[in-house]
């Protein structure tokens, strides 16, 4: 930017990638305001913090003091409908429009930067990075796409020239960027309605992967594919048990749900790390977030501190909306998820059956977006029959206009379970009548503004 600018407006401020960067320049001293549609408690933090935020597509509400191109520099979510008015209004009057991806690539210059890619996994472990970083080596930054409950925050802000990105394949917002070292842990099909077919997307990763700098570092997850020049860069494998260049080894289930293992890398043993948030699941995303750890060190000839490393492990807490435990006794368990793509459905209800082989699982899913209903309906339905008991609820658009035809019942039908459909706001009144134990809501939509009242119409059957 080579422009110095006074003030940052947002069209899509309350996203999760975008309030980290309002976050940033608020940090940073500048002026920050912008546009969402609804008002959230992301939206309603950003407003405590500083930024003036309004909900209705109006020029008119944009602030006097940022209606001028020469001082003010927007960023644009690529959310935001083509029709969008202040949109139109700010490109109309020459305003400088940089997507949420571009000003991520601006941010990240000069740094040591070290990105999570994958269409699954990447924001558990790319704060589980993050945490790593300030835990145990003492420095590094990040832009996350969940909220840290170790730092109440998507922002981290630390010494050194750390900086650990969540690299979104969306847009192919991820070929903004240019890491030293990159995790990629799945490449599945998603995100259909832009890319079209699999074999696209799959082109995405490649590109993404062909842009990590000369003497960096890709840690590929093990079976997943891409085409990848290693002449002039290292290629790593990991897994959770799979074997690897990472891997963990001895691997058992701990009271309470945790999981005790060894960490293997190229040249030593973590022994006895445990993690402080439940599902086996987890312990792969620890992996490949130890893996960017330990390249990153070695590219600035730094050692690892193991013993450092394995109390970070064990104090990390997660990720809001990542397995997040409201209720865990032995009468009830209740965990909100954010899953939303078929692999993710099947890892973590996998992941509780392992925690609680012998109780009832009872699934509550509400799908995000038409298109990846329709073009997953089969995968959901699979991953969803693991459990024991489903319920859908309608899906929820985000962005998207109807598709006839595509509906939560899509799925449903496709289901070897017995299944109901529920509206969201008659969730926890429908949880009082019926026989539950274990319960887990999953959805990338708006489900999880009803987690209070799930988790306390289940405490009301203890």
């Amino acid at each position: 930017m080579e422009r110095v600018y006074k003030n940052i407006y947002f069209l899509g401020i309350g996203g999760i990638g975008m309030s980290a960067i309002a976050r940033y320049f608020m940090h940073e001293g500048y002026a920050v305001a912008g546009y969402d549609r609804t008002a959230t408690p992301l939206t309603r933090e950003l407003e405590a913090e500083g930024a003036a935020v309004h909900y209705d597509d109006d020029p008119e509400l944009i602030p006097e003091a940022m209606r001028s191109a020469e001082d003010t520099l927007v960023v644009l979510t690529p959310a935001i409908p083509g029709d969008h008015r202040e949109w139109a209004w700010l490109r109309g009057r020459g305003f400088r429009i940089e997507k949420r991806s571009q000003m991520l690539g601006h941010l990240s210059t000069g740094k040591l930067v070290m990105a999570v890619a994958g269409t699954h996994g990447k924001t558990t472990t790319s704060t589980l990075a993050a945490w790593l970083n300030h835990a145990a080596a003492h420095e590094g930054s990040a832009f996350l796409g969940g909220i840290s409950r170790n730092f109440s925050s998507n922002l981290v802000l630390g010494e050194g020239r750390r900086l650990v990105v969540e690299a979104d394949e969306y847009d192919r917002s991820f070929l903004r960027l240019h890491p030293d070292v990159a995790v990629i842990t799945a490449a599945d099909a998603d995100h259909l309605d832009i890319y079209g077919t699999v074999e696209a997307m799959v082109e995405a990763f490649e590109q993404f992967a062909s842009q990590i700098k000369e003497g960096g570092a890709l840690i590929l997850k093990q079976g997943v594919e891409l085409k990848f020049d290693s002449s002039t860069r290292k290629l790593y494998r990991y897994s959770c048990d799979n074997g690897g260049d990472f891997h963990a080894e001895n691997i058992r289930l701990a009271e309470g749900g945790h999981y005790l293992y060894d960490i293997v890398t190229p040249d030593g043993r973590i022994e006895d790390c445990r993690l402080g948030i439940l599902g086996k699941v987890h312990i792969e995303n620890s992996v490949a977030a130890v893996a960017m750890l330990w390249y990153a060190a070695k590219i600035e000839n730094k050692a690892l501190d193991s013993e450092a490393l394995r109390e970070a492990l064990s104090s990390f807490e997660g990720v809001k909306r990542r397995m997040e435990v409201y209720i865990n006794t032995p009468e009830q368990v209740y965990i909100d998820d954010y899953a939303h793509h078929p692999e993710e459905l099947r890892a973590t209800i996998e992941s509780l059956r392992g925690i609680f082989p012998e109780r009832r699982i009872m699934a509550i899913f509400q799908p995000h977006l038409y298109t990846r209903t329709r073009d997953l309906a089969e995968g959901f339905a699979e991953a969803l029959s693991l459990a024991d008991d489903v319920v859908l609820v309608p899906i929820y658009p985000a962005r998207e206009e109807p598709i006839e035809g595509v509906c939560s019942e899509m799925i449903g039908r496709m289901l070897t379970k017995e299944w109901t459909l529920v509206e969201r706001e008659e969730l926890a009144e429908m949880l009082t009548k019926t026989k539950s134990d274990v319960v887990v809501t999953f959805g990338a939509g708006n489900i999880d503004v009803v987690c209070n009242d799930v988790a306390a119409a289940l405490r009301t059957k203890l």
